[in-house]
């Protein structure tokens, strides 16, 4: 850890998952930190995720990998059904030579146990500081500094902004003002007791069920003892961002013409919540002067990839590793980290439209989708997942830095 030549902390905000990894980061490079949360406490909502290496190799760079490891659940493979036949579509093995290929496991992990270990680092460092119910509402500039102003009237002064506040966020509001792309396309997320969860779907794997306009997904959590089940479909009403109570009735509506086997997941759940998702489209300038976007604030994306708490944590790294580089000039280094982000988490947002076409295919388009990987082979699909999961500390900065 480098010694800090500015008494000036860095103000970031948003409390989730990216605004705890860019905590964490910047402690590493000397700075303290003040983190901004509009809720009443740090905490995080919602259900599983999945793990890809490169949110291991994440964890390893800030400090918390022996924590999340200890918290996850690490699959033996990787499998997609069709929902309609109930047929193998592929099956991707994620044991001994997935993690010599990628140099980490694949997981699966609760989402708020994520959160909790990265809280658990950030606390740890005690140059961490948390104010809740606190919403930064306008950002003010100067040439080395940048001031914050809140929802109470009070403003807040710092070396630099990260603004890690999330799919709605008030910092690219300000500087960016782009419209989100309300997809249609609505998740349900539960959380189902072992017990209550089916003996023939107990598998340990990130599974998938393909049907035309929805898919399905479970997984193992918590050492097997609970499983989250998510499930999408696309709306019949006109959706608005957000995230509501969700209703039985409803999903079961959408579910029509599946098969037996995968249908048992839409039965199980009993409580619900309705997610309408969105996204936005790609930008190619996130920083302005000394503020910066993080996570969802930057690159807000659909869930087909399974990558939005990865990208926020590499974000986090590679801001980083650029302050590193460059020796915490800040100009230098969040010119960096912009150039070393945005052409990927772009191929995120753009790749994962493209999935969920794939998953939600129909007709003929459906019987092309099934064909796709047939009697590849398990190298075969590493190679074809190198560029999403060969990201490391070692090379996450662009080639002309």
């Amino acid at each position: 850890m480098t010694t800090n030549t500015s008494a000036s902390p860095v103000l970031v905000a948003g409390g989730g998952i990216g605004g705890l990894a860019a905590a964490l980061a910047l402690v590493r490079r000397g700075y303290e930190v003040k983190v901004f949360e509009q809720a009443p406490e740090i905490g995080e909502i919602g259900a599983g995720i999945q793990l890809g290496p490169n949110a291991f190799h994440a964890f390893d760079a800030l400090g918390i990998g022996e924590k999340a490891r200890g918290r996850a659940v690490y699959t033996d493979y990787m499998v997609m059904h069709d929902a309609v036949d109930g047929r193998q579509v592929a099956r991707i093995p994620t044991g001994a030579a997935f993690r010599e290929r990628f140099g980490n496991p694949y997981a699966v992990i609760h989402r708020v146990d994520v959160h909790t270990s990265l809280l658990e680092g950030a606390l740890e460092t005690g140059k961490v500081e948390f104010h809740t119910n606190t919403r930064i509402e306008r950002v003010e500039q100067s040439a080395d500094a940048v001031t914050v102003h809140d929802q109470n009237g009070k403003s807040w002064q710092g070396t630099a902004l990260i603004g890690a506040d999330g799919v709605k966020s008030v910092v690219r509001e300000q500087y960016v003002g782009d419209p989100a792309r309300v997809t249609g396309h609505v998740v349900y997320r539960a959380v189902v007791d072992k017990e209550d969860f089916p003996e023939d779907l107990r598998w340990n794997a990130a599974s998938i069920w393909v049907g035309p306009n929805c898919h399905l997904v479970h997984y193992p959590l918590r050492g097997g003892e609970q499983y989250n089940v998510v499930v999408t479909f696309h709306s019949r009403q006109q959706e608005t961002w957000g995230v509501t109570d969700g209703s039985k009735e409803e999903v079961q509506s959408y579910f029509q013409g599946i098969c037996d086997q995968a249908r048992q997941l839409i039965d199980l759940p009993k409580n619900w919540r309705r997610w309408a998702t969105a996204d936005r489209d790609p930008i190619g300038q996130w920083t302005f002067g000394r503020a910066t976007l993080l996570g969802d604030a930057a690159h807000p994306t659909t869930q087909y990839l399974a990558q939005g708490a990865c990208m926020a944590m590499e974000d986090a790294v590679t801001l980083g590793e650029a302050l590193r580089l460059h020796d915490n000039d800040w100009n230098r280094a969040l010119s960096l980290y912009e150039r070393s982000r945005v052409a990927r988490t772009a191929r995120i947002v753009l790749s994962s439209r493209e999935m969920g076409r794939l998953y939600h295919a129909k007709g003929v388009e459906r019987l092309v989708r099934n064909d796709l990987w047939k009697g590849r082979s398990p190298e075969r699909f590493f190679d074809a997942m190198e560029w999403l999961y060969g990201w490391n500390v070692g090379n996450c900065l662009a080639g002309d830095a």
